[in-house]
């Protein structure tokens, strides 16, 4: 192989390598393999209808190269005027597993909305032991966060 060759494949290399990252959910949301947020729940019907609504594929938005679902066009054009104040704490990791220093799946069913902010759980075991204390699980999940929403999971 020759030298430009060289050059040239390691050019077309990279920028697959670019093109292939520049579409993946960033470090700090917690996302499927396909970039799906939530397991594809609608996180606008959290707050409009009160409880854990699945999405459809037909309605989606982006937000930190996540995929959300939506029940509805209504719920995505509300999401996209406004992702963060729609969008989960912590990038949709388990926010009791923030306050132990992980970053843990979560269950779409074990959800509550605290101070207009949309809160998830590992299960419902776990939501039971984080509704014990939650102003002090927020307070130190908050503290936590900023320190390992960089981090990958794996490494946590």
């Amino acid at each position: 192989m020759t030298r430009f060759n060289k050059l040239r494949a390691f050019v077309a290399v990279a920028a697959m390598s670019a093109a292939t990252g520049a579409f993946a959910a960033d470090i700090d949301m917690n996302a499927d393999a396909n970039d799906v947020a939530i397991s594809g729940y609608d996180p606008v019907a959290y707050f409009s209808d009160s409880e854990a609504t699945k999405g459809s594929a037909e309605y989606t938005a982006t937000y930190k190269n996540a995929i959300y679902h939506f029940s509805s066009a209504e719920n995505r054009d509300l999401f996209r005027a406004a992702p963060s104040s729609y969008a989960p704490q912590y990038g949709g990791y388990c926010a009791f597993g923030v306050t132990v220093e992980k970053k843990l799946p979560t269950d779409p069913e074990a959800w509550k909305i605290v101070d207009n902010k949309l809160y998830l759980n590992l299960n419902k075991d776990t939501q039971k032991r984080w509704l014990t204390d939650v102003p002090g699980y927020i307070k130190s999940a908050n503290e936590i966060w900023p320190e390992i929403k960089t981090v990958e999971a794996s490494e946590l």
